[in-house]
């Protein structure tokens, strides 16, 4: 019999996997690819992809023993899928909806080898052999998330798309799109013209740590203007990732208050001389807790509603995190603001523009999402909790009956060093290795069952303050993605009894299809010489994490 080691290897790991009669299957220019409805999609995606990479036409067709067959199967889960390879039945992939069907495409195309990675042959190749066997599999978790800063450096478009067909390829369906910071506005808003004209771009930035000395003494900037988020939404939507937008509020909000320097505590700070922040930290400038800045943002959000539809997002993030209280404590009108709303303090004002957009998006359909600070000063009845800053505040708001989506940042933060070597670029955080990030466990022990079924799921948040470029935010993504990838999709064991040794076998084989891919991962053993910067500074932390 043939032993499991000899199986192809997938990432993530599938539920059960194992020969069907043995042996291999061949796909030739005769093959067809029949989509029963409700499939389309995915064939179009099958034709674009592997029909580009191996250049057989998969023509439509019927069902044969020379087919790949689409269909969809309702006594499946939604998202869970059979793959079935056999050599009088053909290729057959059946989804418990279009998106199962889609994720157990993307196994057929790892079962085809590095090669059907490319976007166009690289050999002449009339036969193409899948081994015959059967895959049954479904995720753990209904929200496998990745989150893109690209705020503090901008990605263009392209690299957005290419992003969620990175995230599609390892079966991730939440692209978390931070699109405001202080450092930069990333999204067109007709009726507000200048968060874009001025507030997408600063004048220089800062090169590495804030600490570093150094600068990049040019202009940054750039945004997606809003056929930019038409085309991203579709593009998502054919692939089954749903799109979570962030507009940070109270917080993160000095690009915005430079351009319409009456969003800000204009009693305390002189905003008209404020600039889009060119460094990294927590500025000070936040937002006033005033009727216009509510009706302001109001009209923000009616437009990111119109852009990102309730299919492709029932969640809209608010950020609600790291917001200073000085100016607030400071300004007369912050505290006559308190008095009139009965707030006995910071925090609950804090709360209270929480609240205000939780009831607003309520209203319009969407749910509200927010970093684990939107806690202090009262949690808005509804809302979820991104928990960032530790398990500490997604166990509070489980505990309390709030959704939760776990992401601490000492375990999947893939902006974090992923090697305690001298040669790794602009080493930010505790080492946080492959392995690490592989023995990550997203449902905290205290929570029992109930509690417990208030985790959607768990992300990695990718943020982009020392990744100034495409290359910088694959090194530090990957591998780590990939392992983050079977976490958030198998049921494995509890972190410390995980088979590293196996994944990591299997990943020997997921780097060739990472390069076929033109992913600049992290090697095994350490940056290449383009991949590193000496002389830049990070801010390494030595030692075990915290775990909290």
């Amino acid at each position: 019999m043939t032993t499991a080691e000899e199986l192809p290897t997938l990432i993530p790991q599938p539920r059960t996997y194992r020969w069907g009669m043995g042996g291999w299957y061949t796909l030739d220019a005769e093959t067809v690819l029949h989509a029963h409805p409700g499939t389309e999609g995915v064939a179009r995606w099958l034709r674009a992809t592997v029909g580009a990479a191996t250049g057989l036409p998969l023509d439509p067709g019927a069902d044969s023993d020379f087919a790949i067959t689409l269909l969809v199967d309702e006594d499946l889960a939604p998202e869970a899928y059979r793959l079935t390879v056999e050599a009088y039945t053909g290729v057959r992939i059946e989804g418990g909806s279009a998106a199962g069907v889609f994720w157990g495409a993307q196994t057929f195309r790892q079962l085809l080898g590095p090669a059907a990675f490319r976007r166009a042959p690289v050999e002449r190749r009339a036969e193409w052999a899948v081994p015959m066997v059967v895959v049954e599999d479904e995720p753990r978790f209904g929200w496998r998330g990745m989150m893109l800063d690209v705020s503090r450096h901008f990605m263009p478009k392209d690299g957005v798309l290419r992003y969620l067909d990175l995230m599609a390829a390892h079966k991730l369906n939440v692209f978390h799109f931070h699109l405001t910071d202080d450092q930069g506005w990333r999204i067109e808003i007709k009726r507000h013209p200048r968060l874009t004209e001025v507030g997408a771009w600063r004048s220089r930035t800062k090169y590495g740590h804030r600490a570093s000395p150094l600068w990049e003494d040019k202009p940054h900037g750039g945004f997606y203007t809003q056929d930019d988020i038409r085309e991203i939404v579709a593009y998502a939507r054919e692939r089954h990732i749903r799109i979570v937008p962030e507009v940070d509020i109270p917080g993160h909000s000095q690009a915005a208050i430079a351009a319409y320097p009456e969003l800000g505590n204009r009693d305390v700070v002189d905003t008209e001389a404020l600039d889009v922040w060119d460094t990294w930290g927590v500025t000070p400038n936040v937002l006033a807790p005033s009727e216009d800045v509510l009706r302001f943002y109001e009209g923000v959000f009616e437009e990111i509603l119109g852009l990102f539809p309730e299919e492709v997002s029932p969640f809209v993030h608010i950020g609600g995190d790291e917001c200073p209280k000085e100016q607030w404590k400071q300004s007369a009108f912050a505290q006559e603001r308190m008095r009139e709303l009965g707030l006995k303090d910071e925090d609950e004002l804090q709360s209270w523009f929480i609240r205000h957009f939780d009831t607003w998006l309520t209203g319009r359909g969407r749910r509200l999402i927010g970093w684990d600070e939107i806690l202090e000063g009262g949690l808005a009845e509804g809302a979820a909790v991104s928990s960032w800053r530790g398990y500490a505040g997604g166990i509070a708001a489980a505990q309390a009956g709030h959704d939760v989506v776990m992401c601490p940042e000492q375990q999947v933060y893939l902006d974090h060093r992923q090697d305690g070597g001298a040669d790794e670029p602009m080493p930010i955080g505790y080492v946080r290795t492959l392995q690490d990030v592989y023995r990550f466990e997203p449902v905290p022990p205290q929570l029992s069952e109930a509690e417990a079924a208030h985790v959607l799921g768990t992300q990695a948040n990718l943020w982009t303050e020392v990744m100034e470029s495409q290359a910088r935010v694959d090194y530090q993504a990957f591998p780590r993605l990939a392992a983050f990838a079977e976490v958030a999709w198998s049921a494995l064991p509890p972190g410390p009894e995980r088979d590293v040794a196996d994944f990591e076998r299997r990943m020997g084989a997921h780097y060739a299809r990472l390069e076929a891919l033109g992913v600049d991962f992290r090697p095994p053993g350490g940056p290449l010489p383009w991949q590193r910067r000496p002389g830049v500074l990070g801010r390494p932390i030595e030692g075990a994490p915290p775990n909290v």
